[in-house]
C-alpha cells in the first residue's frame, strides 16, 4: 500500500502540517521534531508525491526544454550546462526533441505548458512570430538558448554570430587567402544561417575582396551537406584556396571531400568554421574553429531563467557571451 503523509505523521506523533513542513524545508520546525519525521520517514520509505506538491504550491520545479535536433553533438554541452546549473537550483528537465520542425516545435512547446512546467528553454532554432505568440500565451518564463528572435523581445542568451563568422574569415585573410567560398546555413535562420553569412561578407568587403555568390553554396548544418558543397565548389573553373563553414559539422565534410579528391588540407585548400564540437579535434588535419562556450550557454541560460521564475530583479536579459578562435591545423597561409 502507498505511505501517506497521514501515515508518517501518525508514526512520528505529530500533526500533518508539521510533516509538510519538514519535507518543503521550512526552518519553523524544531531540530528534535525533525528528527522524528525523518526517522518515520525512513521507517516507512515515504516518498512526497510531486503532483500533489506542485499543485499546492502551484510549483512543480520543472523546467521544459526544447531542443532542436537531439542528434547534433552540438546540443549536448548545451544541455550539460542546463541541467548543472538545474540541479544546483533543484529544479527537474524535461528534455524535448522537435526535429528542426516548426510545427513540432510549437507542438512541444505547448504540451510541456500543459504539463504545468515552470520556466521554458528554447534550444536554437528559428525563432518565428509563431513561437513568439506561443511564449507570449504562457504563464511562465522563456528564455531563447542559443539564438534570439530578430526584434530582441524575449530573453535570450547566444553568441554574436555576425562578429564570430567575420573574425573567422578574416584569420583566413590575414593568411592571405582571397578566393574564399562559404558553406552556409539556411539564410532563413537568423543566427546560424544569416547573421554567419553577413560576417563572411563583410569581412570580404572591408578587405576590398568582391563577393561572389558562385562561392556561397547553402548547407542544412549536416555533414552530407559539406562534401555537396565542396564537390561542387571544387569543380569551379578557379576554385577556392579556403571554405569557411557555418558550422563544424559541414566543415569536416569539406576536408573529407577534399582528401577523398586526392588534395590536401591545408596545403591545397584551407578549411575553418565555427562551433568547436569535439570531432573539430579529433579530425585530421584538427580543425580550425570559432568555439561557441557551448556549456556556459547553457548554464547561463539556465540561471537567467531561475531569475525570472523567482522574480529577481534583474538588468540585462539578452546576453550575449564572448567566442574564441581556436587556432589548429587546417588553415596555413598561401
Amino acid at each position: 500500500m502507498t505511505v501517506t503523509i497521514y501515515d508518517v505523521a501518525r508514526e512520528a506523533g505529530v500533526s500533518m502540517a508539521t510533516v509538510s513542513r519538514v519535507v518543503n524545508n521550512n526552518p519553523n520546525v524544531k531540530p528534535q521534531t525533525r528528527k522524528k519525521v525523518f526517522e518515520a520517514i525512513e521507517r516507512l520509505g515515504y516518498r512526497p508525491n510531486a503532483v500533489a506538491r506542485g499543485l499546492a504550491s502551484k510549483k512543480t520545479t520543472t523546467v521544459g526544454v526544447v531542443i532542436p535536433d537531439i542528434s547534433n553533438s552540438i546540443f549536448a554541452e548545451v544541455a550539460r550546462g542546463i541541467e548543472d546549473i538545474a540541479n544546483m537550483y533543484h529544479y527537474n528537465i524535461i528534455l524535448s526533441n522537435a526535429d528542426k520542425k516548426k510545427e513540432k516545435e510549437i507542438r512541444v512547446i505547448n504540451t510541456l505548458l500543459e504539463k504545468q512546467v515552470d520556466g521554458l528553454l528554447f534550444m536554437g532554432g528559428v525563432v518565428t512570430e509563431d513561437h513568439i505568440n506561443a511564449f507570449r500565451t504562457s504563464s511562465v518564463p522563456v528564455v531563447l538558448c542559443g539564438t534570439a528572435d530578430e526584434q530582441n523581445v524575449m530573453p535570450s542568451v547566444d553568441i554574436d554570430h555576425e562578429k564570430a563568422a567575420y573574425d573567422a574569415v578574416q584569420l583566413l585573410i590575414e593568411s592571405g587567402h582571397r578566393t574564399i567560398a562559404m558553406i552556409s546555413g539556411p539564410l532563413q535562420d537568423p543566427a546560424n544561417g544569416f547573421a554567419r553569412y553577413q560576417g563572411y561578407k563583410k569581412a570580404l568587403e572591408h578587405a576590398g575582396i568582391e563577393v561572389n555568390e558562385d562561392y556561397v553554396r547553402l548547407g542544412n548544418y549536416r555533414y552530407e551537406s559539406g562534401i555537396d558543397a565542396t564537390d561542387y565548389f571544387l569543380k569551379l573553373p578557379t576554385r577556392p584556396t579556403a571554405i569557411f563553414s557555418a558550422t563544424d559539422e559541414m566543415a569536416i565534410g569539406a576536408i573529407h571531400k577534399i582528401q577523398d579528391e586526392g588534395l590536401s588540407v591545408p596545403k591545397d585548400i584551407s578549411v575553418m568554421s565555427i562551433d568547436n564540437i569535439r570531432m573539430a579535434s579529433m579530425v585530421r588535419p584538427q580543425l580550425t574553429t570559432v568555439a561557441q562556450p557551448m556549456y556556459d550557454i547553457g548554464a547561463v541560460s539556465m540561471r537567467l531563467l531561475t531569475k525570472l521564475m523567482n522574480k529577481e530583479t534583474m538588468e540585462l536579459t539578452q546576453v550575449v557571451l564572448p567566442h574564441e578562435i581556436i587556432k589548429r591545423s587546417s588553415v596555413a597561409p598561401r
